[in-house]
């Protein structure tokens, strides 16, 4: 009799002979969330399996894994050899002490195994009822279900409590990009919703101190640590300056311009960071029509600078609220709230252009010694690496 964490995959099922690619990818991404924790990850028919860890950390494996995109569901389970009376004895034990309604699913992947699974689960049901007096079959809405799982290497798990995961697909089976991570509640939603279609994530930060403070960077460590928690383990964010480019920007250019020409300077640096470290996409947080600078002309404007790296701006159509809501579940909404100002807060005019023109915008920064500030603020860039929180 051993203790063990079962995970189970969804969509990763429907791939066909590129199927393992995936699996090894999700088993790999498993392991690196789970380092530090002393356990094995082992791959069975259909499944991965935890063990050989210590039951005080089992809780702790769970809510870890649970995050892994391309996750379906976890369960901590009792596995033993297939064994009718061996499987009989332990669900006995594991239900002696319940109460209220259940029911018996068998899930038999190994057919040797007699009976088959509608009529074992019958057989199970009878012995529990028969063993405790305070539980009765509802096969409906059970308050709790007895799961038996025969598998083709002759191990049976059994288990009572199943954890939802996020779903998805592995983070790194569908490339690496490079998230706009500002303070805010909408870039760390970009950045999951990216994690769990497969992305592996980096970041890039932009700060203005002293006009931000370090609360505002240790703020937005704190949402990288979270981030971190969808992202295999780990996300290595770039921190960049923009402070002497935001001063002359207020200095030289018209008032209005100033959200569209910061902007414009943040995608060349993030297209060029791109092509440096071989991501192959800028994400970012903007939600059509949301603020001045998420018009469709302010987006095509800024957008307009980079050339040869996609834009993906996954929240673009989203509901204020719908944000908010799966900023909650990653729990990042709180940390977000936070009054800290980011960089975009700073110099910003009393009436921002919501519908600037290309040319005028060029004009706007021929005023700049454009090339020298983007490389100045390029050249001190930090790199700073969290780990899942």
């Amino acid at each position: 009799m051993n203790k063990v964490v079962l995970v189970r995959y969804g969509e990763i099922f429907l791939k066909g002979k590129n199927r393992k690619f995936f699996e090894d990818c999700l088993k790999n991404n498993i392991q690196n969330a789970l380092l530090g924790l002393n356990c094995a990850v082992f791959k069975i028919s259909g499944r991965f399996m935890v063990e050989g860890y210590n039951p005080k950390d089992e809780q702790r494996i769970i809510n870890i894994i649970i995050k892994q995109a391309g996750v379906f569901s976890v369960s901590p389970a009792t596995c033993i050899d297939t064994d009718k009376e061996q499987i009989i004895g332990l669900v006995k034990e594991l239900t002696e002490d319940e109460v209220g309604t259940f029911k018996v699913v068998t899930n038999r992947a190994d057919k040797t195994f007699q009976p088959n699974s509608m009529e074992f689960s019958r057989q199970l049901g009878g012995v529990i009822l028969k063993n405790n007096n305070d539980l009765k079959v509802d096969v409906v809405n059970p308050e709790f279900v007895v799961n038996i799982d025969i598998r083709e290497n002759k191990k049976t798990y059994i288990f009572t409590k199943t954890f939802m995961g996020v779903g998805g697909m592995p983070v790194g089976s569908a490339g690496k990009g490079l998230l706009l991570l500002s303070g805010g509640i909408d870039s760390p939603v970009a950045g999951f919703m990216m994690a769990k279609r497969g992305t592996k994530l980096q970041a890039l930060h932009f700060h203005s101190f002293p006009y931000t403070s370090e609360l505002a960077r240790l703020k937005v460590e704190e949402l990288a640590g979270k981030i971190a928690d969808y992202n295999a383990g780990d996300l290595e964010i770039y921190m960049c300056p923009m402070t002497h480019y935001q001063e002359e920007i207020n200095k030289n250019c018209r008032n209005i311009y100033n959200i569209t020409l910061l902007r414009r300077a943040m995608f060349r640096i993030a297209e060029r960071l791109c092509k440096e470290k071989g991501l192959q996409m800028i994400i970012t947080g903007e939600n059509l029509g949301q603020v001045a600078s998420q018009t469709i002309e302010s987006m095509t404007v800024v957008g307009n600078v980079v050339e040869d790296i996609q834009i993906m701006r996954p929240l673009v159509a989203f509901d204020k609220q719908e944000i908010i809501e799966v900023s909650k579940k990653i729990d990042t909404y709180e940390i977000s709230i936070r009054p800290y100002e980011d960089c975009c807060t700073v110099f910003v005019p009393d009436t921002p252009v919501t519908k600037p023109r290309l040319e005028n915008v060029i004009e706007e920064e021929k005023k700049l010694n454009f090339e020298e500030l983007i490389d100045e603020a390029y050249s001190k860039i930090e790199v700073v690496t969290i780990k899942n929180s």
